[in-house]
Protein backbone atom coordinates (compact mmCIF):
# COMPACT_ATOMS: atom_id res chain seq x y z
CA UNK A 1 0.00 0.00 0.00
CA UNK A 2 1.30 3.26 -0.90
CA UNK A 3 2.32 5.71 2.08
CA UNK A 4 2.36 9.49 2.07
CA UNK A 5 4.25 11.30 4.50
CA UNK A 6 3.24 14.63 5.69
CA UNK A 7 5.13 17.54 4.68
CA UNK A 8 5.77 21.34 5.44
CA UNK A 9 3.04 23.46 4.27
CA UNK A 10 4.75 25.92 1.46
CA UNK A 11 3.03 28.35 -0.57
CA UNK A 12 5.29 26.96 -3.47
CA UNK A 13 4.31 23.34 -2.51
CA UNK A 14 0.49 24.08 -2.25
CA UNK A 15 0.33 26.51 -5.09
CA UNK A 16 -1.25 23.65 -7.16
CA UNK A 17 -4.37 22.63 -4.95
CA UNK A 18 -5.17 26.48 -3.66
CA UNK A 19 -3.53 29.01 -1.37
CA UNK A 20 -3.48 29.71 2.73
CA UNK A 21 -2.74 32.90 4.91
CA UNK A 22 -2.10 32.66 8.51
CA UNK A 23 -4.75 34.36 10.59
CA UNK A 24 -3.10 34.42 13.41
CA UNK A 25 0.11 35.98 12.21
CA UNK A 26 -0.74 38.69 9.68
CA UNK A 27 1.51 39.98 7.61
CA UNK A 28 2.07 42.95 4.98
CA UNK A 29 0.30 46.10 4.70
CA UNK A 30 -2.42 46.95 6.64
CA UNK A 31 -5.14 49.92 7.45
CA UNK A 32 -4.82 51.20 10.89
CA UNK A 33 -7.48 53.03 12.97
CA UNK A 34 -6.91 54.24 16.66
CA UNK A 35 -7.42 50.56 18.33
CA UNK A 36 -7.09 48.33 15.14
CA UNK A 37 -5.24 46.86 12.88
CA UNK A 38 -7.37 45.55 9.38
CA UNK A 39 -5.17 43.36 7.05
CA UNK A 40 -7.57 43.48 3.69
CA UNK A 41 -8.05 40.65 1.29
CA UNK A 42 -5.29 38.74 2.13
CA UNK A 43 -7.73 35.32 1.03
CA UNK A 44 -10.32 35.57 -1.75
CA UNK A 45 -12.82 33.48 -2.91
CA UNK A 46 -15.72 33.86 -5.45
CA UNK A 47 -18.87 32.49 -4.65
CA UNK A 48 -22.12 33.32 -6.81
CA UNK A 49 -24.74 33.57 -3.79
CA UNK A 50 -25.10 32.57 0.05
CA UNK A 51 -22.03 30.95 1.95
CA UNK A 52 -22.38 28.35 4.84
CA UNK A 53 -20.13 28.06 7.81
CA UNK A 54 -19.99 24.63 8.72
CA UNK A 55 -17.87 22.81 11.85
CA UNK A 56 -16.13 19.51 10.98
CA UNK A 57 -15.55 17.62 14.10
CA UNK A 58 -13.18 15.07 12.62
CA UNK A 59 -11.79 12.15 15.26
CA UNK A 60 -7.93 10.64 14.87
CA UNK A 61 -7.64 7.18 13.40
CA UNK A 62 -5.34 4.78 14.50
CA UNK A 63 -4.17 4.90 11.13
CA UNK A 64 -4.70 7.07 9.04
CA UNK A 65 -5.97 4.85 5.81
CA UNK A 66 -7.73 6.86 3.34
CA UNK A 67 -10.17 4.38 0.89
CA UNK A 68 -12.56 7.55 -0.36
CA UNK A 69 -12.11 10.83 -1.51
CA UNK A 70 -14.16 14.08 -3.20
CA UNK A 71 -13.88 17.35 -4.76
CA UNK A 72 -16.61 19.64 -5.84
CA UNK A 73 -16.36 20.94 -9.52
CA UNK A 74 -17.73 24.49 -9.01
CA UNK A 75 -16.41 25.93 -6.34
CA UNK A 76 -13.49 25.95 -4.10
CA UNK A 77 -13.42 24.99 -0.48
CA UNK A 78 -11.89 26.83 2.41
CA UNK A 79 -10.93 24.74 6.05
CA UNK A 80 -9.51 26.77 8.75
CA UNK A 81 -8.58 23.95 11.84
CA UNK A 82 -9.09 25.65 14.93
CA UNK A 83 -7.87 23.83 17.73
CA UNK A 84 -4.91 21.48 16.78
CA UNK A 85 -3.08 21.74 13.29
CA UNK A 86 -4.81 19.32 10.72
CA UNK A 87 -3.34 16.97 8.39
CA UNK A 88 -4.94 17.68 4.69
CA UNK A 89 -4.51 15.51 2.13
CA UNK A 90 -4.96 16.83 -1.61
CA UNK A 91 -4.44 15.64 -5.08
CA UNK A 92 -4.62 17.84 -8.43
CA UNK A 93 -7.57 17.91 -10.65
CA UNK A 94 -7.83 15.09 -12.97
CA UNK A 95 -11.01 15.08 -15.00
CA UNK A 96 -13.14 12.55 -12.33
CA UNK A 97 -10.80 9.95 -11.94
CA UNK A 98 -8.61 9.90 -9.25
CA UNK A 99 -4.64 9.52 -9.30
CA UNK A 100 -3.70 9.30 -5.75
CA UNK A 101 -0.39 8.42 -6.56
CA UNK A 102 0.09 11.93 -7.08
CA UNK A 103 -1.09 13.21 -3.84
CA UNK A 104 0.29 15.25 -1.29
CA UNK A 105 -0.26 15.69 2.49
CA UNK A 106 0.49 18.96 4.18
CA UNK A 107 0.69 19.37 8.33
CA UNK A 108 -1.43 22.75 8.33
CA UNK A 109 -1.21 24.86 11.59
CA UNK A 110 -3.75 26.07 13.61
CA UNK A 111 -5.73 28.97 12.74
CA UNK A 112 -4.26 29.09 8.80
CA UNK A 113 -7.19 29.25 6.30
CA UNK A 114 -6.58 27.04 3.61
CA UNK A 115 -8.50 27.31 -0.03
CA UNK A 116 -8.55 24.64 -2.07
CA UNK A 117 -9.40 25.44 -6.04
CA UNK A 118 -12.21 23.26 -8.02
CA UNK A 119 -11.74 20.21 -8.39
CA UNK A 120 -8.91 19.27 -6.38
CA UNK A 121 -9.06 15.40 -4.80
CA UNK A 122 -9.72 15.70 -0.81
CA UNK A 123 -11.48 14.47 2.27
CA UNK A 124 -11.85 15.66 5.67
CA UNK A 125 -8.67 17.42 7.27
CA UNK A 126 -7.33 14.47 9.73
CA UNK A 127 -5.85 15.99 13.52
CA UNK A 128 -1.95 16.06 13.36
CA UNK A 129 -1.91 16.02 17.96
CA UNK A 130 -5.37 16.32 19.47
CA UNK A 131 -8.20 12.90 19.80
CA UNK A 132 -10.25 15.40 17.83
CA UNK A 133 -9.99 18.38 15.47
CA UNK A 134 -12.52 20.66 15.47
CA UNK A 135 -12.42 23.23 11.97
CA UNK A 136 -14.70 25.54 10.20
CA UNK A 137 -15.74 24.36 6.91
CA UNK A 138 -16.46 27.52 4.12
CA UNK A 139 -18.58 26.21 1.33
CA UNK A 140 -21.58 27.58 -1.20
CA UNK A 141 -24.55 26.35 1.19
CA UNK A 142 -25.70 22.95 0.46
CA UNK A 143 -22.21 21.74 -1.56
CA UNK A 144 -22.40 18.52 0.53
CA UNK A 145 -25.74 18.01 -2.02
CA UNK A 146 -25.58 19.67 -4.72
CA UNK A 147 -21.37 19.50 -5.88
CA UNK A 148 -19.91 17.06 -4.47
CA UNK A 149 -18.44 14.16 -6.22
CA UNK A 150 -16.94 10.83 -3.84
CA UNK A 151 -15.16 8.23 -5.17
CA UNK A 152 -14.40 5.06 -3.24
CA UNK A 153 -10.64 4.29 -3.82
CA UNK A 154 -9.50 0.88 -5.26
CA UNK A 155 -6.80 -1.43 -2.95
CA UNK A 156 -4.56 -0.45 -4.90
CA UNK A 157 -5.78 3.42 -4.96
CA UNK A 158 -5.76 3.87 -1.09
CA UNK A 159 -3.24 5.11 0.54
CA UNK A 160 -1.65 5.81 4.48
CA UNK A 161 -0.69 9.28 5.52
CA UNK A 162 2.46 8.76 7.88
CA UNK A 163 3.54 12.17 10.11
Amino acid sequence: MKTIKVQPLTKQDFAPYGAYYKMDDPQGHSLNGELHRFFPDRLTAYHDGQVAFSPILVKKPEKMLVNSIEYHTTTCEIIMPLNDDMILHVAEPSAGSPITDKTKAFLVPKNTLIKMNACVWHLAPLPANKDELCAMIVLPECTYMNDCIVVNLTEDQQFIIEK
